[in-house]
């Protein structure tokens, strides 16, 4: 147990070191994480762009895979950021999620392990899933291809003896096609919130389109999971933005905020995430917590 910092010392300096031990104490204290009981499949989304989506994705799937967790990533935003992070080939032409979705072509024919970290693997976005929407239209079941595709995928997985742990979806920023089959093919919504001006804007129609696809196309989804991202613990409208949040959605908004940090920012271009980028910095303690507190939220104990 860290010992807390006498009154004088309490400038903001004093106070992110102060978390930043507690962090780094805790995660020291969970060198494993719970595996679930069953599969547990994670829609990231939010329409609003910037919001650290695939940010969060990327680094709480790397962080459990690091921690002992068999993890699928699955990387449903043309622009292929998450398979960069974790770096995995999507060049123009290469095969991933359009070909599952848009074909017919197995999962397990299409995945690759991410090469940093062991027990995770991603499923690719490349340039050519720019024209699933406008494709979708006109197939068979347009809205639950992604579905079916994964369960049959999750099936062989668990007749291989190869059981998936969690399932991480990123989405596109916007509430088109792709994202409705990450939410039919989805259990849990995770929403990335940053801690800025207007956060919670847009937020009213995500709910409403969770809401539609819980009514008609998928009544096991719901909002599990709220991220707080971008966290200044420095500036008074980071503090009111928590506030603001927590009164909105209560119990769902994990207790651990990401950080404003460099390091998170840095570590893409390197194709990495930041925990394998500087395992030791505020932004991968933060990510390791967070994912720490989704394990506990519907798990057993580490096996």
């Amino acid at each position: 147990m860290t010992t807390p910092l006498p009154p004088e010392h309490h400038t903001p300096l004093a106070h992110e070191a102060q978390v930043h031990v507690d962090l780094a104490q805790r995660v020291a204290d969970s060198p494993s994480f719970a595996k679930p009981d069953h599969t547990r499949i994670f829609v990231v989304a939010n329409q609003k762009g910037g919001v650290g989506k695939t940010t969060t994705t990327v680094n709480i799937a790397a962080a459990m895979g690091l921690r002992g967790l068999r993890v699928l990533v699955i990387d449903l935003d043309p622009q292929g950021n998450a398979s960069t992070a974790l770096n995995v080939p999507h060049h123009e032409g290469s095969a991933g999620v359009y070909e599952a979705i848009v074909e017919g072509t197995d999962i397990d024919e299409l995945v690759s392990p991410c090469p940093d970290i062991p027990g995770l693997t991603v499923l690719p976005a490349s340039i050519d899933l720019a024209g699933a929407e406008v494709e979708l239209v006109s197939l068979v079941a347009r809205e639950s291809r992604l579905d079916r595709a994964l369960q049959a995928y999750l099936r062989d997985c668990e007749e291989a003896g190869d059981v998936i742990d969690y399932v991480f979806i990123d989405c596109p920023p916007s509430l088109g096609l792709l994202t409705v089959n990450a939410m039919v093919a989805g259990r849990e919504v995770l929403i990335p919130i940053q801690c800025e001006y207007y956060a919670l804007e847009g937020l009213g129609q995500l709910v409403r389109n969770i809401d539609l696809v819980k009514a008609h196309l998928n009544p096991a989804l719901e909002i599990s999971t709220i991220v707080l991202t971008m966290y200044d613990g420095r500036t008074r409208l980071a503090a009111g933005v928590v506030e603001e949040v927590r009164s909105h959605f209560g119990d769902t908004v994990l207790r651990t905020t990401i950080p404003r940090a460099v390091r998170i920012s840095e570590a893409p271009s390197y194709q990495q995430t930041v925990l394998t980028y500087d395992p030791v910095s505020s932004g991968a303690l933060s990510y390791l917590e967070a994912a720490r507190e989704i394990t506990l939220s519907g798990g057993e104990s580490p096996s």
